[in-house]
């Protein structure tokens, strides 16, 4: 009998392990989705709270509203920018192959005028134009090396706005039942830690909340900005350029790396009102308001070593692909502060010792 049980209670896990096993085999594509619409509610879960209760209480409701506002500042804008990159990558084809049957062009006048690299490109440019052989074997070259890089990115791009599109959907049942969610995932904390369960959703949630406010925050607003004076000086496909701007604002010294090109080429181009404006905007604006807006956020709730949200990025590109410009900062800033809690505080926090932070959906 004794036997029996053994093996009844061996086969029932067995079977709950099997369970779990496929579960996560199920789940683990959609992993980094679930994951960064859980950061983004559990970051914007006060100003939820605030429109629930403008909505009188209707949770559908409030959590449409909430989902369409994340649609319309998160994955809205990449939609945009993905049509500005098939655009672009259209024309370059179209471009390439005329080239290639028709050899290539003489090179443009400013060309020439651009800083230190001019006269070489130009040199070399009417130097492959001038004999055909050497021009339909350079222009075959590009397609061969750039074909399968530029459909690459264009594949990996698609897969990340629907990756987005997965974990904007995803927030509407997490807004919409979240509270309910969170107090079982308190219960079992309380189970395992105790009372201190609570300080450690507090550790993390501050963390999450400087990510997303101080980092990604800060990087979207350059990107938006960047964005205006692209468009205002008529730059080539300010959208994307904004794109760029908002990846590359993760990065020390970033957001220069997009808007001193453009400057170079309209003062090539010899737009030298709209350069110096160009230059003036990127300087003051785009990247001077970095100087300010990051400090503040962050300084709202936790201070965090920027290296950590820059491997982050990196990081969570290799391991979630786009998305993971998102998620990687986040997980491992998160993973950083509960560290931090428990190699350096050692213990329960004294009471009143803490500042008080909106709280995300409570017990």
């Amino acid at each position: 009998m004794e036997l029996t049980k053994r093996v009844e209670l061996g086969a029932g896990l067995a079977l709950l392990a099997l369970i779990a096993a496929g579960c996560l085999l199920v789940v683990a594509p959609f992993l980094s989705s679930i994951l960064w619409a859980a950061i983004i509610c559990f970051a914007t879960w006060p100003l939820h709270v605030r429109v629930e209760r403008l909505c009188g209480g209707r949770r559908t409701l409030a959590a449409s509203l909430m989902t369409a506002l994340i649609v319309v500042v998160m994955l809205l804008p990449f939609l945009l920018a993905a049509l500005t990159l098939d655009e672009n990558i259209a024309a370059l084809f179209s471009y390439v192959h005329t080239a290639n049957l028709n050899g290539l062009p003489p090179p443009p006048d400013w060309i020439g005028r651009i800083p230190m690299a001019g006269d070489w490109l130009q040199t070399n440019w009417a130097a492959i134009a001038a004999d055909s052989e050497k021009s339909h074997s350079f222009v075959k070259m590009v397609m061969d090396h750039a074909k399968g890089d530029l459909l690459h990115l264009s594949r990996s791009f698609i897969v990340g706005l629907v990756h987005l599109g997965i974990s904007v959907f995803v927030a509407f049942f997490f807004y919409r039942d979240g509270d309910r969610l969170v107090a079982q995932v308190a219960t079992m904390g309380k189970h395992v830690l105790g009372e201190y369960s609570q300080h450690l959703v507090r550790v993390t949630g501050n963390t999450i909340r400087s990510v997303v406010y101080g980092f990604l925050g800060t990087a979207l607003v350059q990107g938006v900005l960047a964005t205006v004076g692209f468009v205002i000086v008529g730059a080539p496909a300010p959208l994307l350029l904004g794109l760029f701007t908002f990846v590359l604002a993760l990065l020390p010294f970033g957001p220069p790396l997009v808007w001193i090109p453009v400057t170079v080429w309209l003062a090539v181009h010899q737009q030298i009102g709209l350069a110096i404006f160009m230059g003036v905007w990127g300087l003051l604006v785009v990247s001077g308001i970095d100087h300010f807006l990051r400090p503040y956020l962050i300084s709202r709730e936790s201070r965090l070593p920027f290296v950590l949200v820059f491997l982050g990025a990196m990081g969570g590109v290799l391991a979630f692909g786009f998305i993971g410009i998102f998620v990687g900062p986040t997980l491992l800033a998160a993973g950083y502060g509960l560290l931090h809690e428990f190699l350096i505080r050692r213990g329960p926090p004294v009471p009143g010792a803490e500042t008080e932070t909106p709280n995300p959906p409570h017990a």
